[in-house]
């Protein structure tokens, strides 16, 4: 608060020495350029200077003469300027203006704003970015929304926006919602989602059903030296849909009584989705390293998860192609390491590979022998790109002995491309390579395109896919069966209603349609089979 009141006493004599500065030329010079004792001003509250500055109360002088020749009290501090220098003409009752002879001209810049105070050693996040002295911490407790733009993540000095699930990146100009508040060094955010949805899959492997889905995520942290240290943890209603999951056409993967393969279902998230801790410590005014464990969590690999990307967090959908480029975000052991140089990040992880099993409500552990490595590169505050690769030790709980490599590359956009309207997209490739107990190699691959636009309460958004899956039909004696190529497209939009101040209640619907091949053709009924889903949200933000 003394801060404040220093930069508010220090703006009141600014704006009187701009108003001085409309008086006539003879009255700003006679007192500034010479130093002489000039005609008293009207009082004004003490600015209080830097140490090294020490002021006295000037004398008053008689209205009558303000000139250079009328001297000074013998106890006043302000030097006499020479007479010659100071005889210009007295000018006729000039306006009041500050005694410049008592501020400290070495420290003032007349052509900007006043400076920021130093920032305190102690404040959260990136210390040498931030002004701390303008924030109240105790204050943001009834604040609700914070400016995530301003604050500065918890693994660098950068933009908390660009922040997303795990480790990873998304673009600076994301969208990036929750509650706020404060207490002490220690900042607080919330939000989440949860959706009543009603899906139906058409075909001979379709069906119907009505589940719950979603995710609230909360989030803890402070100052660690001259870094940050935070918890976080996600947790998930999806274990109520049942070990199942819902119906999704050409979705695959995981286990729902540890001996049959899920197809044309999507599995439900545990209910731990995250607990983790990371711990950073800047090396630079835009520099780095830190340490993030979790169990769960996310190691370096992939895309940030599809219930973080902007463009396609509103579809309750999972996409098809999670096994290929994040069915990671939830491992049971992760611990990554990490460096930031600017817009540049670098990181290793060490994880249990194994995908979750049936049992949805537990935390489940295993040794840490699978490896992830991830760039990350943020070129504009628009744009965020990653490159990474992974050896999954026994990651099918159906496949016993059997290693997976994993390459992943994406690129996330986000912008506001005009007052109030925001797009954002999502570009993403993912391979899985394989060698069977026969020797063979086997790689498939699998592309993701997904958009929404923003506009209001309005949202509208879209998913393009396309995958190459072995896991669609089962073969007597064979682990893998052949790669078929299959692709999908949905579409859909959202409307949110405002029902309090930081809760709204959405309602909305996605249509999709199925592309497989012939060979799949009699097996679905068509070529082309559909799927409809309508829902309802109700989400903290």
């Amino acid at each position: 608060m003394e801060t404040i009141v220093k930069i508010k006493l220090f703006s009141a004599v600014s704006a009187a020495a701009l108003a001085a500065l409309a008086a006539p030329a003879p009255a700003q010079h006679a007192g500034h350029g010479t130093h002489a004792p000039a005609k008293p001003a009207a009082k004004k509250p003490a600015v209080k200077k830097k140490p090294a500055v020490k002021k006295a109360p000037a004398k008053k002088v008689p209205a009558k003469r303000a000139s250079a020749k009328t001297a000074p009290a013998k106890k006043a501090p302000v030097k006499k300027a020479p007479a010659k220098k100071a005889a210009a003409p007295e000018p006729p009752q000039p306006q009041p203006a500050p005694d410049h002879s008592q501020m400290d001209h070495s420290t003032m810049d007349h052509g900007s704003m006043p400076v920021p105070p130093e920032p305190s050693p102690s404040s959260p996040v990136d210390h040498s970015q931030m002004d701390h002295g303008a924030m109240d911490h105790g204050a943001t407790a009834s604040a609700g929304h914070g400016d995530h733009a301003a604050m500065l993540g918890a693994l660098g000095p950068y933009p908390m926006t660009r922040e997303a699930s795990g480790t990873a990146w998304q673009p600076d100009a994301s969208e990036h919602m929750g509650l706020m508040t404060g207490r002490g060094e220690w900042s607080f955010m919330a939000h989440g989602a949860v959706n009543l949805v009603y899906d139906r899959q058409s075909g001979r492997r379709g069906d119907d059903m009505a589940f719950i889905s979603g995710m609230v995520m909360g989030m803890a942290r402070r100052p660690l030296g001259n870094g940050t240290l935070q918890f976080r943890a996600a947790l998930s209603p999806d274990p109520l849909m049942g070990k199942r999951g819902y119906p999704l056409l050409l979705a695959s993967g995981e286990t729902a009584n540890g001996v049959d393969r899920l197809i044309d279902r999507q599995h439900p998230h545990d209910f731990f989705m995250e607990l983790s801790a990371s711990a950073s410590q800047n090396i630079g005014p835009r520099s780095s390293v830190f340490l993030y464990a979790a169990l769960p969590g996310e190691p370096a690999f992939g895309p940030p998860a599809f219930m973080h990307r902007e463009a396609i967090l509103d579809s309750p959908e999972a996409p098809i192609t999670h096994h290929w480029l994040d069915s990671t975000h939830i491992s049971f052991g992760v611990l990554t390491g990490g460096l930031v140089l600017d817009r540049i990040k670098v990181e290793v992880s060490r994880f249990n590979g194994r995908e979750p099993d049936e049992h949805r409500w537990n935390i489940e552990t295993g040794p840490l022998d699978s490896t992830a490595a991830r760039l990350s590169w943020n070129p504009t505050a628009e744009l965020s790109l990653q490159g990474s690769w992974g050896r999954f030790i026994e990651p099918e709980q159906l496949e016993p002995g059997v290693d997976q490599t994993r390459w992943s590359a994406s690129a996330l956009y986000a912008r506001e491309i005009a007052p109030g309207w925001k797009l954002a997209g999502t570009l993403a490739w993912g391979r899985k390579s394989i060698k069977d107990h026969h020797g063979d190699s086997l790689n498939d691959d699998a592309f993701a395109l997904e958009a929404s636009l923003k506009h209001g309460p309005w949202t509208v958004f879209g998913r393009g896919e396309m995958t190459e899956n072995r896991e669609l039909i089962e073969l007597d004696g064979e682990e893998h069966g052949p790669a078929f190529r299959v692709g999908k497209m949905s579409f859909g939009a959202v409307r949110d209603f405002r029902v309090a101040d930081h809760l709204s209640l959405g309602v909305g619907g996605l249509l999709a349609v199925n592309f497989v091949p012939e060979e799949l053709a009699s097996l679905y009924g068509s070529d082309n089979p559909s799927g409809a889903m309508a829902f309802v949200r109700l989400k903290v933000d």
